[in-house]
Formats: C-alpha cells, sequence, structure tokens
C-alpha cells in the first residue's frame, strides 16, 4: 500500500478546514419515526472521497434490511445505545465504542431492535450522494414497483430475496 498521488500541489498549506458544532440541526428527519440524520460530511464536501453522517434513531425498530452496494464501502460506529448489524452471516449487537467496516460487495443491514435510541456514525468511501437516498427512503410509499427498483438501482442498494 502506498499513497495516493497528490491532490495539492501547494508549497504552504491552506487555511480550510470546516468546524461543525455538535448543536447544529440535522438536514433531515424522517417523518415515519423521527430518526434524525445529520449530514457531516458528503461525497460532494469531500470531492467524492468519502461520505459521513451521524444517525440518531428513536426507540423503535428502524433500520434496512440485508442488502449490499456494488460501489461502496460502508462502516458503522456506535456512539450510543445498542444497534444489531447484519454482518453477512448473523445479527450481532453492536454497542457504544463498536465498529463495523463492510466492504463494496458485503452483505449487511442494520436494525435498532433495542427498545432504546441509538446513536452512530455511517462512513461510506468513496462517497456518494447518499442524501438522495436518505431523503427518497421517505417516499417509498408514493413510489410504484417500477419506480421503486430504479431508486434503489440508481442508489446501489441490492436487496436480498
Amino acid at each position: 500500500m502506498t499513497y495516493p498521488p497528490p491532490r495539492y500541489h501547494g508549497i504552504t498549506g491552506e487555511k480550510s478546514a470546516l468546524h461543525r458544532p455538535a448543536d447544529t440541526p440535522p438536514e433531515f428527519v424522517y417523518p415515519n419515526n423521527g430518526t434524525k440524520v445529520h449530514y457531516l460530511a458528503t461525497g460532494a464536501a469531500t470531492g467524492g472521497l468519502f461520505g459521513l453522517y451521524r444517525w440518531e434513531c428513536g426507540p423503535g425498530v428502524t433500520g434496512p434490511d440485508p442488502h449490499f452496494h456494488r460501489t461502496i464501502s460502508e462502516s458503522f460506529y456506535i456512539l450510543s445505545g445498542v444497534m444489531n448489524i447484519y454482518n453477512g452471516e448473523k445479527w450481532i449487537e453492536a454497542e457504544p465504542g463498536d465498529w463495523v467496516h463492510v466492504p463494496i460487495g458485503g452483505i449487511h443491514g442494520f436494525k435498532n431492535r433495542s427498545g432504546a435510541p441509538v446513536s452512530m456514525l455511517l462512513h461510506f468511501s468513496p462517497g456518494a450522494p447518499r442524501e438522495g437516498y436518505f431523503e427518497g427512503l421517505a417516499h417509498l410509499d408514493e413510489m410504484s414497483d417500477e419506480e421503486r427498483t430504479e431508486f434503489y438501482l440508481k442508489h446501489d442498494n441490492i436487496w436480498l430475496d
């Protein structure tokens, strides 16, 4: 493994760090269950390198069934609560401080089945426009079967039968 080619060619560095205060409101809240999604670093903001999102789930069951992605890896870091994560073989209980990485093509899913709130970080690499996927999920019931299939394919979500 080597370092990638330089993307910055200056000699003095830049003053370009971003700061997002902890009390910044979430960019999206699911109307059906109140899950809050904070867009910490979108793929667009990182030049396609990665996407980082904080999910704050309420006590109700929420999260996707097993699926995989053909273009992106996904990682989960649990901040608080207990999240059930499917690791391709079985559902595991991920607790605060646990990290789960799913390589491209890896089968995974997550569900809050704890009955208590859960907060976690989701990391995608490379960065992809996941915001459109997250927000589109709130409108699945308005889509035809064909539109829903197209939506999932557009956002690289391949569901297991």
